[in-house]
């Protein structure tokens, strides 16, 4: 896959989440939220708050989902980042 985003924005892929409770509850698919936590995966030329790699937090309703490869990937404008995980 070679995708390069344009304007102010960046791909990202989300993290998965933990399918237990720290009880050992086993949460099903359809009752789990979308995490709102992602690791970069390209950025745009215009774009140096980020870097490749990191791992962001952004809003709930935020960015277009795409598929690539068969992965499922999210663009989002920078102004949509909540911040950085470090």
């Amino acid at each position: 896959m070679n995708f390069k985003p344009l304007g102010k924005r960046i791909l990202v892929e989300r993290l998965e989440e933990d399918t237990k409770t720290s009880s050992g509850i086993i949460i099903p698919d359809n009752a789990k939220e979308k995490p709102l936590s992602a690791k970069v995966i390209a950025i745009s030329d215009g774009c140096n708050e980020v870097s490749v790699g990191e791992i962001v937090v952004f809003g709930k309703y935020k960015g277009d989902e795409i598929k690539l490869d068969g992965k499922e990937y999210i663009v989002l404008d920078i102004e949509d980042v909540l911040g950085i995980i470090k």
